[in-house]
């Protein structure tokens, strides 16, 4: 088995992030943080739409990125793998482009999201732990997160309507 992650391989890069995933300690979170942070960065510039399909070709992207970075390790959802949470992210975060008012309803919003996608993505509760359990390979790296993803959008929302 060769080293892992190995950032001169453009698919170790890709899938850490640039080198995110290389913390020592919940590189999870950190990748999560830097996700968070790109699309802050991003919805400035681009529209909900365009945000949308550029969230679809990363998941697209990712499957295969996973696939090819951990193809020759034996813990395919290596911790090191980032990419993924970036992923799961936006799919939280994507709500936020429409029902947020305000610039205290998008960082209501934007905090819950995250703490309530790091929490469904480390508990892991079903459905999400089936597909970690069950598929171990690019599209099981990735999906867990997006189903954390998925899962955090209603309790981000009712949070929001509670604290607005």
């Amino acid at each position: 088995m060769k080293k892992f992650p190995n950032l001169k391989d453009p698919f170790h890069f890709a899938a850490t992030l640039g080198g995110i995933g290389k913390v020592p300690i919940a590189p999870g979170t950190f990748g999560s943080i830097t996700a968070l942070i790109i699309f802050v960065y991003l919805s400035h510039f681009i529209s909900m739409i365009n945000m949308l399909i550029l969230t679809i070709l990363f998941f697209i992207l990712s499957i295969w990125i996973c696939s090819e970075a951990s193809k020759d390790l034996e813990n395919k959802d290596h911790k090191s793998i980032v990419i993924d949470e970036l992923v799961g992210m936006w799919i939280a975060l994507l709500p936020v482009l429409i029902i947020a008012n305000s610039q205290y309803e998008r960082t209501v919003y934007a905090l819950a999201a995250f703490f309530l996608f790091r929490f469904f993505d480390i508990l892991k509760p079903f459905p999400i732990s089936y597909f970690d359990k069950n598929y171990k390979n690019g599209f099981g790296i990735v999906i867990d997160d997006v189903i954390s993803g998925l899962i955090a959008i209603i309790p981000s929302y009712l949070i929001l309507m509670l604290l607005s």
